[in-house]
Protein backbone atom coordinates (compact mmCIF):
# COMPACT_ATOMS: atom_id res chain seq x y z
CA UNK A 1 0.00 0.00 0.00
CA UNK A 2 1.40 3.62 -0.43
CA UNK A 3 1.36 6.48 1.51
CA UNK A 4 -0.58 9.22 0.85
CA UNK A 5 -0.02 12.69 3.08
CA UNK A 6 -2.38 15.71 2.74
CA UNK A 7 -1.50 19.20 4.39
CA UNK A 8 -3.95 21.96 5.14
CA UNK A 9 -3.17 25.01 7.15
CA UNK A 10 -5.74 26.36 9.37
CA UNK A 11 -4.96 29.43 11.73
CA UNK A 12 -1.37 28.74 11.85
CA UNK A 13 -1.50 25.42 12.57
CA UNK A 14 0.08 22.44 9.95
CA UNK A 15 -2.20 19.66 9.67
CA UNK A 16 -1.10 16.56 8.24
CA UNK A 17 -3.63 13.66 7.22
CA UNK A 18 -1.13 10.50 6.40
CA UNK A 19 -3.34 7.42 5.21
CA UNK A 20 -2.07 4.34 4.27
CA UNK A 21 1.26 2.02 5.95
CA UNK A 22 4.54 3.26 7.36
CA UNK A 23 7.53 1.02 6.96
CA UNK A 24 11.08 1.22 5.27
CA UNK A 25 9.78 1.48 1.85
CA UNK A 26 7.35 4.39 2.84
CA UNK A 27 9.14 5.88 5.75
CA UNK A 28 11.48 8.18 3.64
CA UNK A 29 8.85 9.77 1.55
CA UNK A 30 6.87 10.62 5.29
CA UNK A 31 10.50 12.29 6.19
CA UNK A 32 10.87 13.99 2.78
CA UNK A 33 7.46 15.41 3.41
CA UNK A 34 7.82 16.36 7.01
CA UNK A 35 11.40 18.13 6.32
CA UNK A 36 9.15 20.69 4.24
CA UNK A 37 7.64 22.13 7.49
CA UNK A 38 9.85 25.40 8.13
CA UNK A 39 11.87 25.41 11.08
CA UNK A 40 10.19 28.87 12.41
CA UNK A 41 10.37 29.34 16.16
CA UNK A 42 6.71 28.12 17.60
CA UNK A 43 5.76 26.25 14.47
CA UNK A 44 2.39 23.90 15.64
CA UNK A 45 2.02 21.08 13.51
CA UNK A 46 -0.59 18.41 13.96
CA UNK A 47 -0.26 14.61 12.34
CA UNK A 48 -3.79 12.71 12.00
CA UNK A 49 -2.70 9.13 11.64
CA UNK A 50 -6.28 7.53 11.85
CA UNK A 51 -6.22 6.53 8.16
CA UNK A 52 -2.34 4.41 8.86
CA UNK A 53 -2.84 0.40 8.84
CA UNK A 54 0.07 -0.52 9.55
CA UNK A 55 3.55 1.14 11.47
CA UNK A 56 6.95 -0.17 11.86
CA UNK A 57 9.62 1.31 14.16
CA UNK A 58 11.06 3.30 11.05
CA UNK A 59 7.88 5.24 10.65
CA UNK A 60 8.49 5.93 15.03
CA UNK A 61 11.85 6.77 13.86
CA UNK A 62 10.54 9.50 11.43
CA UNK A 63 8.14 10.78 14.17
CA UNK A 64 11.13 11.38 17.01
CA UNK A 65 13.29 12.98 14.72
CA UNK A 66 10.64 15.31 13.55
CA UNK A 67 9.59 15.73 16.59
CA UNK A 68 13.30 17.07 17.72
CA UNK A 69 13.07 19.39 14.88
CA UNK A 70 9.72 20.77 16.09
CA UNK A 71 10.57 21.37 19.75
CA UNK A 72 14.25 22.57 19.14
CA UNK A 73 12.69 25.58 17.28
CA UNK A 74 10.49 25.47 20.36
CA UNK A 75 7.45 24.26 18.39
CA UNK A 76 4.71 21.81 19.63
CA UNK A 77 3.65 18.84 17.41
CA UNK A 78 0.60 16.75 18.30
CA UNK A 79 -0.41 13.26 16.65
CA UNK A 80 -3.85 12.59 16.91
CA UNK A 81 -5.94 9.42 15.41
CA UNK A 82 -4.24 6.58 16.93
CA UNK A 83 -6.18 3.30 16.92
CA UNK A 84 -5.18 1.21 20.16
CA UNK A 85 -2.74 -0.52 18.20
CA UNK A 86 -0.72 2.33 17.25
CA UNK A 87 -1.18 3.82 20.55
CA UNK A 88 0.30 0.23 21.78
CA UNK A 89 3.69 1.14 19.61
CA UNK A 90 3.70 4.93 21.33
CA UNK A 91 3.22 3.27 24.71
CA UNK A 92 5.60 0.07 24.53
CA UNK A 93 8.59 2.77 23.26
CA UNK A 94 7.88 5.05 25.95
CA UNK A 95 7.03 7.81 22.98
CA UNK A 96 3.57 8.36 24.47
CA UNK A 97 4.89 10.01 27.86
CA UNK A 98 7.16 12.66 25.70
CA UNK A 99 4.91 13.37 22.55
CA UNK A 100 1.27 14.45 22.95
CA UNK A 101 -0.94 12.28 21.66
CA UNK A 102 -4.76 12.52 21.38
CA UNK A 103 -6.11 9.12 20.66
CA UNK A 104 -9.02 7.92 18.30
CA UNK A 105 -12.56 8.50 19.82
CA UNK A 106 -13.50 4.70 20.21
CA UNK A 107 -10.00 3.50 19.53
CA UNK A 108 -11.46 -0.29 18.58
CA UNK A 109 -9.87 0.29 15.01
CA UNK A 110 -7.02 -2.06 14.99
CA UNK A 111 -4.05 -1.75 13.14
CA UNK A 112 -1.06 -4.31 11.85
CA UNK A 113 2.14 -3.42 14.02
Amino acid sequence: MELEIDLTVENGIQYFNVTGEIDAYTAPSLKERLALVQDENGVQVELNLSGVSYMDSTGLGVFVGFYKRVTASEGHMKITGLNARLKRLFEITGLDEVMEIETEKGGTQNATI
